[in-house]
């Protein structure tokens, strides 16, 4: 009997409650009320110039329609690839790389000169930088060849092997857009010092990157980025010239004091050429002040801490690679762009992430953030 009533009492195991997958809705707020400024932005950016310009038709939303229109198809494009297991991108990893170089290695020839410069493809309506799509391509299989070979980047070999991987899109991008070559140097050096073993390679290797560097400013083919670097150093040499750009967003940049001049109210966009593009920041000074700047640096520095914290807690390495080449794209080009529009570092013509106005790197930028924010739901057990 004591035994019927012994089996008739056991407990029966508690069931665990496991809390379902969840995505960092933090870095979503982030991410969706940055695209929204920027959309804001823009349009008081630009919409004195278009509205008193026959080539705009007059049209003062002109630049707030295109760059909404993007926003649209970028959101989408984040909800999809949020939705995508970033196992996925695993399969098509070198597949992307591959395209992306092939892309690169034709566009001088195939390419849109557009002002001078040559970094667009035109196909019927669609218009796209190959730079843009070369940094997912990158993060994407240089995460994956490091985490099939992480062994042998303990050895000089294997290493070369990786930076080989890198240093091909880097040297294509490098001939028609040095600054995005130099970001996404950065980033893809970021994902090797994370996964490598020793730390005197990168020192060996920046030995050899600034002989590099220097030959690609001293080549009389590069001698413009010599000036760039003269007119930083001092603008006021040359004040309707090169350092025009520079002087007016530090104007911009001053005259907004502590709480702006007002949304829209901005005078300094009428005299800076293109305010709409990389030196919108220098507007968002002026029109906000410094508690508006200010505000929007935190916003990028709670994005990169959000994406700092998935990439610590992702599943597996892969994860955690990307999710740090995708938090380092972010990181190194605010800081970039925030850099030259303050005279902090020589003009580079880095875009400031989901602000600036751009097609293509906004669609790209967000389908980033979606694999990011996919990664986030998949943490260690």
């Amino acid at each position: 009997m004591s035994q019927t009533k012994q089996a008739g009492t056991t407990r029966k195991p508690r069931r665990r409650f496991i809390k379902p997958d969840t995505y960092d809705f933090g870095l979503l707020f982030v991410v969706l009320t940055l695209v929204l400024f920027g959309v804001v932005m823009i349009f008081s950016a630009s919409y004195y110039s278009t509205m008193t310009s026959e080539a705009f038709d007059n049209d003062m939303f002109y630049y707030l329609k295109r760059q909404g229109m993007w926003a649209v198809l970028g959101i989408i494009g984040m909800i999809v690839c949020m939705n995508i297991p970033y196992q996925f991108w695993k399969r098509f990893a070198f597949l992307f790389y591959m395209a992306s170089n092939f892309l690169l290695l034709i566009l001088p020839f195939v390419g849109k000169n557009v002002k001078g410069q040559t970094r667009w493809i035109e196909i019927g309506p669609i218009q796209f930088q190959p730079s843009e799509f070369s940094k997912v391509a990158v993060i994407l299989y240089l995460s994956l060849y490091v985490v099939n070979h992480r062994k042998e980047l303990g050895n000089l070999a294997g290493f070369v092997r990786a930076l080989m991987i890198l240093g091909i899109p880097v040297v294509l991008i490098a001939m028609t857009n040095f600054s995005t070559a130099l970001l996404l140097l950065m980033v893809g050096v970021t994902i090797l010092f994370i996964a490598s073993p020793r730390i005197w390679y990168f020192v060996a290797g920046f030995a050899a990157v600034v002989p590099f560097a220097a030959l690609m400013v001293a080549l009389p083919k590069f001698r413009y980025r010599l000036g760039r670097i003269q007119t930083w150093l001092d603008p006021w040499s040359s004040p309707l010239d090169g350092g025009f750009q520079i002087i007016q967003g530090l104007y911009a940049v001053a005259s907004g004091g502590l709480f702006g001049v007002g949304l829209g109210q901005s005078r300094q966009k009428t005299f800076i050429p293109e305010a709409h593009n990389d030196i919108i920041f220098a507007i968002i000074c002026e029109e906000l002040g410094l508690i508006g700047a200010g505000l929007v640096i935190v916003l990028f520095a709670v994005l990169v801490w959000r994406g700092i914290r998935i990439a610590l807690n992702a599943k597996d390495s892969y994860a955690m690679l990307v999710a740090t080449g995708i938090t380092a794209t972010i990181a190194f080009q605010s800081l970039i762009n925030i850099g030259v529009v303050t005279n902090t570092i020589p003009n580079t013509g880095q875009p400031l992430p989901f602000i600036s106005y751009g097609g293509t790197a906004l669609v790209f930028t967000l389908g980033m953030m979606g694999m990011l924010l996919n990664i986030s739901r998949y943490p260690k057990e």
